[in-house]
């Protein structure tokens, strides 16, 4: 039975932690960058989704030290999060595989959308055809 799917943040922060060992400020770094900016994960989404990645046991925690008086916890994948991940990464890959097969029949198939180059007749601002008359495009 296939697993259940990752939700983004499970799936951005197993994926952060590929590389390596992060405390979770890393984690939240990597995923801005890795996102190009586009995902920014808060506390409390962070440390939620590590807190559920820690109790299915894909996430342990690595070590712990003091920085500044205060405690910076390293997270790493287990190997169960480290082949969930690969399975969710063929799962997403497959779909995105999918949707550019699709999108490239469509193109091959689709009747041209029209020429642009073309005079279309030209409308009045009431919608009626101005005497048959083209106007370029």
């Amino acid at each position: 039975m296939a697993s259940k799917p990752l939700q983004e943040p499970a799936f951005l922060v197993l994926s952060a932690l590929a590389a390596g060992p992060l405390h979770g400020y890393g984690i939240a770094q990597d995923v801005e960058s890795s996102s190009d900016g586009r995902v920014t994960l808060r506390a409390g989404t962070l440390y939620g989704a590590i807190d559920r990645l820690v109790a299915a046991g894909l996430v342990e925690v690595d070590h712990e030290e003091v920085v500044d008086s205060r405690l910076r916890r390293y997270y790493r994948l287990t190997s169960e999060g480290g082949s969930r991940l690969a399975a969710e990464a063929e799962r997403a890959e497959a779909r995105a595989r999918r949707a550019l097969e699709r999108l490239g029949a469509r193109r091959r198939t689709a009747a041209p959308a029209g020429d642009r180059t073309a005079p279309r007749p030209a409308r009045r601002l009431d919608g009626g055809v101005v005497d048959g008359g083209a106007v370029p495009a």
